[in-house]
């Protein structure tokens, strides 16, 4: 059986979904696949997240991670995954330092940032396993599936110096907002 129940955060609503043991999913935007699911229940799962979150965003940086399991990735998205679970709270690293770590532990000279973004995407729980500290060269703030407001409010939260960071303005290469 699946479950889904939502949280309300201070910067939108959270769908989270469980297999009743385990966070399966953490995200801004609702899932289809869990048409089927259980919904609003009230398991230790979802109990346990949602302190985490009550935490996390009361500016504070949880002491304990929920039990997750992370369902139908490929290796190499998992790889991506196991990299920024080691990102410090309130800490940034690029897509290419990823791409960096992860062809050095595969023994091949160089990896693709463009395929460590696509992996960082397809993030299935998102906050938890902060892909929101995942930037593009320079402070480049690049992709995000909850849209990059919600990325810049979640760096902010961690309290990050945000004068750093910029946007490319669409459709111009050249012109960059600062944040």
């Amino acid at each position: 059986m699946k479950y889904r129940t939502t949280y309300i955060s201070p910067i939108g609503t959270i769908y989270l979904e469980s297999n009743g043991i385990d966070l399966t999913t953490l995200s801004f935007q609702e899932q289809n696949s869990m048409i089927e699911a259980e919904t609003n229940c009230d398991l230790p799962i979802f109990q346990e997240t949602m302190e985490w979150l009550n935490l996390y965003f009361s500016g504070k940086n949880p002491s304990f991670i929920p039990k997750y399991k992370i369902e139908g990735v490929t290796s190499f998205q998992l790889d991506v995954i196991k990299e920024m679970v080691q990102i410090p709270y309130g800490k940034t690293i690029t897509y290419g330092a990823i791409a960096s770590i992860i062809a050095k532990k595969r023994g091949i000279q160089r990896m693709s940032a463009q395929a460590v973004g696509g992996a960082v995407g397809r993030n299935p729980i998102g906050i938890i396993i902060p892909c929101h500290r995942v930037v593009g060269r320079n402070g480049n703030l690049t992709g995000y599936n909850g849209g990059l407001n919600k990325k810049v409010e979640l760096l902010q939260i961690e309290g990050n110096d945000m004068s750093q960071y910029f946007f490319l303005k669409k459709g111009d290469s050249n012109g960059k907002t600062k944040m």
